[in-house]
């Protein structure tokens, strides 16, 4: 073939019509789409690379990152296949799904401890309560609360400069709820980003930041930054795998999730990616340090889908505190 279209032999038009014609086009192979919650993003990003490895590139998976609320906009609207969330399905996200024909199931795919940080140059920091945490997030906390003294009056006159999820982050609404009583209730003057390496940033470049994202990205860079033991009414506990599974971290851990589309199911390519996922999630999801679920929790994923167990157990509300085992005993609802 090289020598016919070589410089010295210029093919005629009816030739490379007639090569057109005989040379299969190759097709490109489909494509699995996923966005939403960073948090949850290295998890679905360590199934992929591993699932396009096993199906030696036959499958692309394609995985974004605009927060879980970002995730929901897009995967209601029909435009990817599944949603990375770090909190429940909301209700008004159930409405506009319903709209759109939309149905899907709930799978929990790991713990996440949401991580308090500080600069490791903070000397005084190593524990806080939720009331402190309260006093400087709640939404009159803006233009009152400047100085760390002016949460505690043993802490240091310096300036604080907080660093947190962004609007459309489920972390943001899981934290908001769990520390200031509301979900979304937040002062507004703080770096926010949905893109938790922006905040990682932030807080090691900043001696009087505080800031809070998932736990992975902590252990991440955690030479880079210093976790906050937090007290929840029964004294400092720090966030450790450990503590998320013996449930003494409290009010900060969390189940989080993907939703798979009813109707991307119907395709190989997204039931083959969903099974390898749940298969291979409680070796990934250790690997990329958060905690996994038990063993049972990945099986009845897959059963739910089997019995076409459809919706969510939530009901559209988020709440803290529940354990996975108390999730796995309810029904899901559309």
């Amino acid at each position: 073939m090289n020598r016919l279209l070589s410089k010295t032999a210029v093919p005629s038009v009816t030739f490379l019509t007639a090569l057109c014609l005989t040379t299969p086009l190759l097709a490109a192979p489909p494509v699995v789409k996923v966005d939403g919650s960073s948090t949850v993003f290295p998890i679905t990003e360590a199934v992929a690379e591993e699932f396009q490895k096993a199906r030696k590139g036959a499958v692309n998976v394609t995985v974004g990152i605009s927060g879980t609320g970002g995730g929901f906009k897009k995967f209601c609207r029909g435009e990817t296949d599944l949603a990375n969330a770090s909190r429940p399905i909301s209700k008004k996200e159930m409405e506009e799904c319903a709209k759109t024909g939309v149905r899907y199931y709930e799978m929990p795919i790991a713990y996440d401890a949401l991580t308090v940080m500080v600069n490791p140059q903070n000397a005084f920091i190593k524990s806080m309560t939720v009331a402190e945490l309260k006093k400087i997030w709640e939404p009159a906390a803006q233009g009152k609360i400047n100085s760390w003294k002016d949460v505690n009056p043993a802490w240091p006159d310096q300036k604080i400069k907080l660093y947190g999820a962004g609007s459309d982050s489920g972390t943001f609404d899981y934290f908001t709820e769990a520390i200031v009583g509301k979900a979304k209730s937040s002062r507004g003057d703080f770096t926010a980003s949905e893109d938790d390496n922006v905040l990682v940033q932030g807080i090691s470049g900043d001696k009087g930041a505080l800031g809070y994202f998932g736990f992975a990205y902590y252990i991440e860079n955690q030479k880079k930054l210093k976790a906050v033991a937090i007290d929840g009414g029964k004294g400092p506990v720090a966030p450790t795998p450990e503590n998320v599974d013996n449930g003494t971290y409290q009010p900060l851990s969390r189940p989080i999730f993907i939703y798979v589309s009813e109707k991307s199911l119907d395709k190989p390519e997204i039931r083959d990616f969903v099974d390898f996922y749940m298969k291979n999630a409680p070796q990934l999801v250790k690997e990329v340090k958060y905690i996994p679920l038990p063993a049972k929790a990945y099986a009845g994923n897959l059963e739910h889908i089997a019995k076409k167990k459809l919706g969510t157990v939530f009901g559209g509300q988020n709440e803290v505190g529940l354990t996975i085992e108390q999730l796995m005993k309810r029904e899901a609802q559309l």
